[in-house]
């Protein structure tokens, strides 16, 4: 069995003050509407796990209705970090989950395909990401003002999300997290600790997320371009 887990308990402080991004509408719908609507569309995913922030479970319930969605979903409490949002998300899985992705609530343009092939490098490796290579210069600074040095971006990848495990893989990687209380910024940086390998799935279709207000524009081309 397959489970989604979006992660949509983060406060988006970058979009502004008092601004809910996910519940933004862009062509039509609140962001995270687009998200939650990509996977409740992949055949293969069977359930789907919202983690949300205190207060906020009427908003999505509502949301659910509003869009008619058909896949079983819960809504279960957000952490006090990002992996402490997935971490409960797990623990809110059916037990036969054996498959599942991670997914940032405010990344609305991932590409069914990209699910799926995250999906099948998980089961095949153990651990799977969407990623893209890195394509502009990379310059390091010791300072934040003066150059360091070019850093060689042929061998960097930009990681995105969906981030697909087998469910023993990513709950083994981040109890060793929560072993060694340690803060990783995402969910193969943990597989990464257990020395899990991690498959890159590369995809040409833009994958961004929303992440400041000048996002905004870009992602409703994106939306309105793509197929309902």
């Amino acid at each position: 069995m397959v489970s989604a887990i979006i992660v949509a308990a983060g406060k988006g402080t970058r979009m502004g003050p008092n601004v809910d991004k996910l519940f933004l509408e862009l062509n039509g719908s609140p962001i995270v509407a687009h998200t939650w609507r990509r996977f409740d569309r992949v055949p293969m995913v069977a359930e789907i796990i919202i983690v949300v922030r205190e207060g906020m479970e009427s908003a999505f319930s509502q949301l659910a209705q509003s869009e008619n969605f058909s896949k079983p979903f819960r809504l279960v409490p957000g952490g006090k970090e990002r992996q402490d949002s997935v971490w409960n998300g797990l623990e809110a899985l059916s037990p036969a989950a054996e498959i599942v992705a991670i997914q940032d609530a405010a990344r609305p343009c991932t590409s069914p395909s990209m699910i799926a092939d995250t999906i099948q490098a998980a089961r095949e490796i153990g651990a799977a990401v969407a990623a893209q290579p890195v394509t502009d210069t990379i310059k390091e600074s010791q300072d934040g003002s003066l150059v360091s040095r070019t850093i060689d971006r042929s061998r960097l990848f930009s990681v995105q999300t969906p981030q697909t495990f087998r469910v023993s893989v990513i709950r083994r990687a981040l109890s060793e997290v929560r072993r060694q209380g340690l803060l990783v910024t995402d969910d193969t940086a943990a597989c990464e600790l257990i020395r899990q390998p991690v498959k890159l799935v590369v995809s040409s279709q833009p994958n961004p997320k929303v992440t400041r207000a000048e996002d905004l524009s870009f992602v409703e081309v994106l939306l309105r371009n793509q197929s309902p």
